[in-house]
């Protein structure tokens, strides 16, 4: 027999993560005196810890192993393990295929200001109402408008927390003029409608976003690199654009402060 001194450099494992096997009945000692409390570990206790060792660099927890070492799931817990590495490659490879993409477009300095971002856009209630708008210019006209509208008919009716208000381009792409957009504001509940404005439920989705810093004439830039981030990164475009309007005329002094989120609905190629 061997004591945990002598044993911890045989199998080339600390004094401590050995008590601590022993504290959670993963690998107890053959022996422990009584007298001296002095553990004692045999040569064959060589041979299962070192399976421990080895199922502890695939990664597992001591819970998972205990189990396997008792004879319980090693082919459903390993198969488990198995996913969990392969989604581990996936992502390392995705966020490989971005570094390279944002070291790459260091060269093109219109692009040196954005960085695309992968988001859950959660579910929300909105109420929307579609048109055609001949420019942006017409935005700070219509879009006010349209509020009023709905506050008339529903003065009691509240946005969501926070707020979120997006137009979404029903033609799928940019465009500077006769644009076909669904305005969209989340509220807290569920109306009816009325006129042409459309209460809805719109789904949670995964989108990339954009930022866009300044005035909506230079958004152009920004729909560019997130359409080139899209295809260069193995994304498909899943549903219309999106842009969420942070901090614009109504809040700030100088369209140089501006702040649109470019969203675009996306699924994994």
């Amino acid at each position: 027999m061997y004591r945990i001194g002598q044993f911890s450099k045989m199998s080339k494992t600390t004094i401590k993560a050995l008590r601590y096997y022993d504290e959670v009945d993963l690998l107890k000692p053959e022996v422990v005196d009584d007298f001296t409390g002095y553990r004692f570990y045999t040569s064959n206790q060589l041979v299962k810890l070192h399976y421990i060792q080895a199922l502890r660099q695939l990664g597992l927890s001591i819970e998972e192993i205990k189990l396997i070492t008792n004879g319980h799931g090693a082919k459903a817990i390993l198969q488990n393990r198995k996913k969990e590495l392969e989604s581990e490659i996936a992502n390392a490879l995705e966020q490989l295929s971005r570094i390279e993409f944002i070291l790459l477009g260091k060269e093109e300095l219109d692009f040196m200001n954005y960085q695309a971002v992968i988001k859950e856009l959660p579910e929300c209630i909105v109420y929307s109402k579609k048109l055609t708008v001949s420019n942006y210019n017409e935005y700070f006209k219509v879009i006010p408008e349209i509020g009023k509208q709905v506050t008339t008919k529903y003065p009691d009716l509240k946005c969501a927390v926070p707020e979120y208000c997006f137009i979404s381009y029903l033609d799928g792409e940019y465009k500077e003029k006769d644009i076909n957009i669904e305005f969209c504001e989340a509220v807290d509940m569920m109306r009816e409608n009325f006129d042409d404005i459309i209460f809805k439920k719109v789904e949670k989705v995964t989108a990339i976003s954009v930022m866009h810093k300044g005035a909506y004439s230079g958004l152009s830039k920004a729909y560019a690199y997130a359409f080139k981030w899209i295809e260069e990164n193995g994304y498909t475009i899943a549903d219309n654009p999106r842009e969420n309007y942070i901090d614009g005329i109504w809040n700030k002094d100088s369209e140089d402060q501006w702040l649109t989120e470019l969203q675009i609905p996306v699924v994994k190629r």
